[in-house]
């Protein structure tokens, strides 16, 4: 019984990849995805990082004078 990529013209060995390009193909697809999601999280999370030090630090500023330009 023949595949079905032999019934459509391509050889078996065209569409079998190795395991070396799995993984690599693999890794590019996560660290691209890891990269998205940092810029993100970066992005709406460097704010409220900024406040929750502000808050941490001594004298301890009430949220109003620590969001306040004066």
């Amino acid at each position: 019984m023949a595949s079905a990529a032999a019934e459509k013209g391509k050889a078996p060995a065209d569409t079998e990849e190795t395991a070396a390009a799995t993984a690599a193909r693999l890794t590019a697809e996560w660290t691209t995805w890891a990269m998205k999601n940092a810029k993100v999280v970066a992005h709406y999370g460097f704010i409220p990082l900024v406040i929750l030090i502000g808050m941490n630090s001594e004298p301890k500023p009430r949220l109003a004078q620590l969001l306040s330009p004066i």
